[in-house]
């Protein structure tokens, strides 16, 4: 049942591919509903490089989009409370929903031990990403904080997947062959340059 709403939110975001599409499903995306960011800029991005869109305007409705979906999970987070979440994680809706208490358990271990900047850092994380804000909430992290952080974790993860798009998708066959080996190369460059932030914003609120 799930593979069939996802097979059909694919296909009519596919005939549907607009700035207001690409900020709704980037929204569900990073709220705790599982649907992958990579089948919604790749595509984007590449209807950009035949002309229909702008490149920087996909990155920046994607960011939006999750930054949407993240103050969602924060707020839920925050007036629910951490029963009420793990009762969710456990439901049958919350199963639909791919979650678990296992995952929510890893987020808020992922978060205690990296701290606020784990709300950055968690973006890049493909096991974390979606539940990162959840915890956020439940620690009741300062806003601002969280809003930056999140804005900078999600805007170079969407650009990753955007120059893929850009760049790569023309190269349908080799795009296929190689695209995990890819992602993970420019995770490991975003990852480093992201640390190099951190600890220069931390550093500079000491």
């Amino acid at each position: 049942m799930l593979q069939d709403i996802f097979t059909t939110v694919i296909d009519w975001y596919m005939a549907h591919i607009n700035y207001g599409t690409i900020t709704l499903l980037m929204a569900i995306e990073s709220s705790f509903i599982p649907f992958p960011s990579e089948v919604i800029i790749p595509p984007a991005a590449w209807k950009a490089a035949q002309g229909d869109l702008n490149i920087y305007l996909v990155v920046f409705f994607s960011s939006l989009g999750a930054l949407i979906g993240a103050l969602f999970n924060y707020y839920f987070a925050l007036y629910l409370g951490r029963a009420v979440i793990y009762r969710f994680a456990e439901s049958k809706l919350g199963r639909l929903m791919l979650l678990s208490r296992k995952g929510v358990e890893n987020a808020e271990a992922y978060f205690v031990r990296h701290g606020k900047s784990s709300t950055l850092i968690g973006r890049l994380v493909p096991a974390v990403r979606q539940l990162i804000s959840l915890p956020a909430g439940l620690a009741k992290m300062n806003l601002k904080d969280f809003v930056l952080f999140t804005v900078i974790g999600s805007t170079l993860w969407n650009i990753i997947l955007a120059a893929l798009g850009y760049f790569l998708y023309t190269q349908k066959e080799l795009l296929d062959r190689y695209y995990t080996e890819l992602v993970w190369g420019m995770v490991i460059l975003g990852v480093g340059f992201v640390g190099y932030l951190v600890y220069h914003f931390l550093k500079k609120h000491e």
